[in-house]
């Protein structure tokens, strides 16, 4: 007699498939045939486990966002200088991309679909706001010892490291193709990541008029 399969891993293994199918293929072009063949599983028991199609594709959006905003959390990032904790972020971010293009996919997908589907995920306001936290943290704190300019945006800062790490995975055959450079080639990619530390970094730290301003202030309160 077959053992029966871990419920756990059914559930797991199903949305694995489905990560792949919606990524690949989109909430309206993925097919729940695929992902049953897929995952060596049947409609019955995805209808089983999720409800039904959306409510599968909705729980790979929350997957996907949840497994960067975990790992995120694993840098410890309070414990470094303010510096290097942006740094280090920026790097996992764009790693991140690297490793999991279906993440991207599947952001891309969504937002083609003008958001429809993600505005039902009531878990993601949640889940993602951490990370404005953590970066919020980081920013007063680089603010406070003079490596970075004040009153940062941190929803900004978010939004420039997601941006531009994205770029390379999400338009990297197209790029590739006009340019006649393979984005995907691995000193391409070295680069690239360089390129992304070095933008925003640039755009945090101080200019010489806010040192100058910060000086003339320092100086103030010595004169009282």
């Amino acid at each position: 007699m077959r053992k029966p399969k871990d419920p756990v891993q059914s559930r797991a293994d199903i949305l694995a498939g489905a990560t792949q199918e919606f990524a690949e293929r989109g909430f309206e072009g993925a097919r729940l045939d695929a992902i049953a063949e897929r995952t060596s599983t049947t409609r019955a028991m995805i209808y089983y486990y999720f409800g039904d199609r959306e409510a599968l594709y909705l729980a790979v959006l929350e997957s996907a966002y949840r497994g960067i905003r975990e790992a995120e959390q694993h840098l410890d990032l309070a414990h470094m200088a303010p510096d290097d904790a942006m740094r280090c972020l920026i790097e996992f971010v764009f790693d991140y991309y690297q490793k999991h293009p279906e993440f991207v996919a599947l952001v891309v997908a969504e937002n083609q679909a003008g958001g429809a589907h993600i505005r039902k995920a009531h878990a993601m306001t949640t889940l993602n706001l951490p990370i404005i936290d953590t970066l919020r943290d980081v920013l007063a704190r680089g603010a406070r010892d003079g490596v970075f300019r004040a009153a940062i945006d941190a929803l900004d800062v978010h939004l420039a490291i997601s941006a531009l790490g994205f770029f390379q995975v999400a338009n990297r055959h197209t790029f590739s193709t006009i340019f006649r450079r393979d984005l995907n080639e691995p000193r391409q990619v070295r680069r690239h990541r360089a390129l992304v530390v070095d933008v925003v970094m640039a755009y945090l730290r101080p200019s010489a008029m806010d040192a100058r301003t910060e000086r003339r202030g320092r100086a103030a309160v010595a004169a009282d």
